[in-house]
């Protein structure tokens, strides 16, 4: 009984390592997010498009789930990839990540005109100079456990260069 016992607790554990594990971790914990933006910001400013930030973390279950429904869904991927720069920045509020990054997390939020009031995900679209022009709540763009294709693809489509500069 003993045996059986250890046995499905071992299973148990493996099975939850791997929940937590499966999603695609998008967000680049180590990169100082300011430098991430300005290197964004050259990209765009090269290629005549804008910068998205989705703004968020590994730690967000729905900051995964954009990032996978972004990549797998073709017709979005394409609106992004013609328009924007797309950047995942992390943010990481804890202070046990240390006073330096906190405090880089701080001065980010503070450049992004303080999209966490939104909640995570959040989108910020800057043009291609680094101004920021709008910040996008994720929450309008859900639907169920996941995301309504008709509205991701139109916020897309409403702030692609073309679409603000006419």
């Amino acid at each position: 009984m003993k045996k059986i016992v250890l046995l499905l607790m071992a299973v148990c554990v493996t099975w939850t390592m791997n929940a937590q594990t499966g999603a695609k971790r998008v967000y680049d914990e180590e990169i100082n997010p300011l430098e991430q933006i300005d290197q964004a910001i050259v990209k765009a400013k090269e290629s005549g498009k804008f910068v998205m930030c989705q703004v968020g973390g590994n730690w967000c279950p729905w900051c995964l789930r954009f990032a996978d429904f972004v990549t797998k869904d073709a017709t979005i991927s394409k609106v992004v990839d013609d328009n924007f720069v797309y950047i995942h920045v992390n943010y990481n509020p804890r202070a046990s990540e240390g006073e330096e990054k906190l405090k880089r997390a701080q001065a980010m939020l503070k450049r992004l005109n303080n999209p966490a009031r939104f909640g995570f995900p959040v989108f910020v679209v800057l043009d291609e100079q680094g101004k920021v022009l709008h910040i996008q709540d994720s929450s309008f763009l859900e639907e169920g456990q996941g995301y309504n294709q008709e509205k991701v693809l139109r916020f897309f489509q409403n702030w692609t260069p073309k679409a603000v500069k006419e």
